[in-house]
């Protein structure tokens, strides 16, 4: 029972499902003719649903799976070895959402497109965690309590405060930076308020880590998420209705119009309740290494749908232009095609990294002869040029 406990493959199962609704979801929205696109209909009211959840289980289970390995060992501070690995792991997923944006057309003839600069899941993934990492650093000789309190105050303040913070454009930012706030210029997530469920899961990861040696650790957390979940769901919009009125603050009003946040929140806990009590159905192997290569089959997705460094995706061949029954064909064979191509590489990650640092020697090794004699002709150039000069300055002079 330890064991299984350690291994959490119910989270691991959550971002594999997690991974595969975003799949056919973006396959769906992007291709999908807007005909077809009819809120009255059930089947595609189920969809669209469904589909909104998907992003906040993301978020929650990847802050939550951070933060777990974060506490979990028992060094402190910047002694512990997941403050470093997070820290390039940050920044390794912001660096690769701007790769994924790359353009190789545009960057031959000279030009950088609008979209590169675009924020989406990796950029916000990626500062969350960098985000974690310093709240931990700042909390964490200080009382247990701490640290998992900032994190859940950090949630409540990025959702109670979204009205506010929304409206910004943020002109007095360079572009690039305003995409991390605002969807003005097109960025698809920003920071605020998506920050706020990777605070959230890391909340929840400490509270996890703290009780799970309990014997009723899964009946207790499965009722506990459930009611959570339930109340934010279908209560939370009628307590920010009456808050408002008992108050008078507009702040509370402007939630209940537009309370996503917090609804998605509670769908959130009732998927964490659904897989803690279907955990021992969840330990696949290829389920499993579905959810421990979401990386890569995000990566995958991008480059087929939107045709990531040179444009070609099925994105700007099909965009709005398919039926249902193409669309659903269509998402089940691209979410295949995506998580087999990922899953070959993760299998064969290694033999792959070392053909590619074997052939980037190989080159350098050719570039290099060539390196030495171009430095060597400069430095003869530039000597001569200065004894030239020399000798005009000194002629001048006389």
């Amino acid at each position: 029972m330890k064991s299984k406990t350690n291994r959490l493959y119910f989270i691991d199962a959550m971002r594999a499902w997690a991974i595969l609704m975003m799949l056919q979801g973006h396959f769906v929205d992007g291709l999908l003719d807007t005909a077809f696109r009819d809120g009255s209909n059930l089947v595609f009211s189920v969809w669209q649903y469904f589909r909104g959840i998907t992003a906040p289980v993301f978020f929650t289970v990847s802050g939550f799976i951070f933060t777990y390995l974060l506490i979990k060992g028992p060094q402190q501070g910047l002694d512990n070895p997941r403050v470093k690995k997070g820290i390039k792991r940050g920044l390794q997923l912001i660096a690769i959402g701007y790769l994924l944006r790359m353009n190789l057309f545009g960057l031959l003839s000279g030009e950088i497109y609008d979209s590169f600069y675009l924020v989406d899941v990796l950029h916000c993934i990626g500062l969350s965690i960098l985000a974690i990492i310093g709240i931990y650093l700042l909390t964490y000789n200080r009382r247990k309590l701490v640290f998992p309190m900032v994190l859940l105050g950090l949630t409540l303040t990025l959702f109670i405060f979204e009205p506010y913070y929304k409206q910004f454009a943020y002109h007095y930012l360079p572009q690039f930076l305003a995409n991390y706030f605002t969807k003005v210029n097109g960025s698809v997530f920003t920071i605020v308020p998506w920050v706020g469920y990777a605070s959230v899961g890391g909340f929840l990861s400490i509270l996890f880590a703290r009780f799970k040696d309990q014997k009723h650790i899964y009946p207790m957390a499965i009722s506990i998420a459930l009611i959570i979940g339930a109340t934010l769901v279908f209560y939370s919009s009628d307590f920010f209705l009456a808050t408002t009125r008992y108050t008078g603050i507009q702040l509370f009003a402007d939630i209940y119009f537009n309370n996503y946040l917090f609804i998605r929140l509670g769908d959130v806990f009732v998927v964490f309740a659904i897989f803690m009590l279907l955990r021992q159905f969840m330990t696949n192997t290829i389920v499993l290494k579905i959810g421990q290569s979401t990386l890569s089959i995000y990566v995958m997705h991008f480059i087929i749908l939107y045709g990531s460094f040179t444009g070609l995706g099925l994105y700007r061949f099909f965009h709005h232009a398919l039926t249902p029954t193409v669309a659903i064909i269509g998402a089940i064979a691209f979410m295949f095609a995506s998580t087999a191509t990922a899953l070959l590489y993760e299998n064969n990650k290694a033999a792959i990294k070392l053909s590619i640092a074997n052939r980037a020697k190989q080159i350098w090794s050719q570039i290099e002869p060539w390196q030495i004699f171009t430095l060597k002709l400069m430095k003869s150039t530039l000597f001569r040029l200065r004894v030239f000069l020399l000798k005009l300055i000194g002629t001048v002079k006389n």
